[in-house]
């Protein structure tokens, strides 16, 4: 008898080995894709993280699961869902199927333990600080952070009677201590704040917040997985604007926070009750069910996010999740750009200064050598001669650049801080900030290099025009 052929079927692809005769007897092995995307490359883990098999239609790209709810199959497997015995999908306001694969992809790209995807970058800070902090409390943060973060400090969570404190020099010790109180119960920084470019310290900061017992809250917006991982120097959480380089179309609103697993929650008592303590005696604390590694996304999805309700979009999660699939090819584009036009910009008639931290002799020159290789992201400053009118001429002459609020866009976009992000705030804050007359927030697309830097060249030539180099 011959012998039986064998069929090898991976992922829907069928590998025939010596077929003679369609009566031969086959057997066949169902060989079950790699699910386990630990260990693999940045590049690889983008584009197959968070995936995981389905039993309908073989679907190679994440379908957009639009429904509200999910069915349970028994009065049990309902009771299980609610109690967190099974941690499957309950409703969408607080878990997706098809924003489970960013939250996954995202919590793998940054070396966290768990994500959770919400709308927005604001909504994912938000739900950080509801989560960590009630009336009473007080937490620190650096002080040029985006000016929508120091809105939601000053404005939502002063009403909520949460105070806040700035650090401006993050490198003074002395600054830090003399802040920390024993109500304080976060701290907070970003990598590459905008639209100064003035990098941070994320290891240093948080070794002042470890000394202390204070989770260190990272914003990774701007530098993105790709260019650093907060995580792997000391950061407890990570938060994104993810509308941003993430997603990188411009297209979606998105936002996503990352538990980093390493925080001792244990050790904290009852500073953060809702999360170490037993809300009934018939249920275990978020602590004891998922422990250290685990505790802190699973309880941030079942209180702060299911409560307030800033849930993302099945169709902005299917964005975000596409475009987190080329992250790393943008970023390099993005970044050579930004190299390239950041030190063509020195020294042009029309200038008067480049804020770029990766441009050498500057104060943050080394660190951004140590860090990111002298290539500290696509969002930087620019000011130009003529004050609040030069930075009028500069903006109406540009034809490349779009003059929109957003950033990390794949197209090039320009705005003046002055008059937009930055225009509620008073005359002495800003000046403190750096924030002048005749800054221009730029943030470097993906289009020719040669032809941003000839869209910049003409603008300056309007500016020179009116104002003198």
């Amino acid at each position: 008898m011959t012998e039986p052929t064998e069929v090898v079927i991976v992922e829907g692809d069928i590998e025939q080995r010596d077929f003679e005769r369609d009566d031969i007897e086959q057997d066949v092995r169902i060989v079950e894709p790699n699910y386990d995307w630990d260990g693999y490359g940045f590049e690889t883990r983008q584009v197959h993280a968070g995936e995981q098999p389905r039993n309908d239609f073989g679907d190679r790209v994440v379908p957009i699961h639009i429904s509200n709810a999910f069915r349970f199959d028994s009065f049990q497997h309902t009771w299980d869902r609610f109690s967190l015995e099974d941690e499957g999908q309950l409703y969408s306001r607080h878990l997706n199927p098809t924003a489970e694969v960013a939250e996954q992809k995202i919590a793998s790209l940054e070396g966290g333990t768990g994500a959770v995807a919400v709308a927005s970058g604001t909504a994912a800070i938000s739900s950080v600080l509801f989560g960590l902090l009630e009336a009473g409390d007080h937490f620190i943060s650096t002080a040029s952070i985006y000016s929508g973060t120091q809105t939601i400090f000053n404005r939502a969570m002063k009403r909520l009677g949460v105070s806040v404190d700035y650090v401006w020099d993050w490198r003074n010790e002395q600054e830090w201590e003399a802040l920390i109180r024993p109500e304080t119960k976060m701290i907070f920084t970003e990598t590459i704040p905008n639209p100064k470019n003035d990098i941070t310290d994320v290891a240093a900061i948080a070794k002042i917040a470890h000394r202390h017992g204070i989770p260190f809250v990272v914003d990774n917006t701007v530098a993105t997985p790709y260019l650093i991982r907060p995580i792997e120097h000391g950061a407890d959480i990570v938060v994104h604007s993810a509308t941003k380089f993430l997603a990188g179309q411009g297209a979606g609103l998105a936002g996503l926070i990352v538990d980093g697993g390493r925080f001792d929650w244990t050790s904290t008592g009852d500073r953060y009750s809702l999360l170490t303590e037993r809300q009934s005696a018939a249920s275990p604390s978020f602590l004891e069910r998922f422990g250290n590694d685990r505790a802190f996304a699973n309880y941030l999805r079942q209180t702060a996010v299911n409560d307030i309700g800033p849930s993302i979009s099945a169709f902005n999660a299917f964005l975000l999740q596409q475009g987190m699939e080329t992250l790393s090819l943008r970023m390099e584009r993005h970044v050579d750009n930004s190299v390239a036009i950041a030190k063509w910009l020195v020294g042009k008639p029309g200038v008067e200064s480049v804020d770029y931290a990766g441009l050498p002799h500057g104060i943050d020159s080394e660190l951004a050598q140590r860090l990111y290789g002298g290539r500290t992201g696509s969002v930087f400053g620019v000011t130009v001669k003529g004050g609040l009118e030069g930075a009028r001429t500069f903006i109406d002459n540009l034809r490349v650049f779009s003059r929109m609020t957003n950033i990390g866009d794949v197209r090039s976009l320009a705005i003046n801080p002055r008059t937009s992000t930055h225009n509620g705030f008073s005359a002495e804050h800003r000046e403190r900030l750096g924030i002048h007359d005749g800054l221009i927030r730029l943030s470097i697309g993906i289009e020719s290099v040669a032809d941003l830097i000839a869209d910049l060249e003409q603008a300056l030539a309007a500016v020179v025009r009116q104002f003198g180099p």
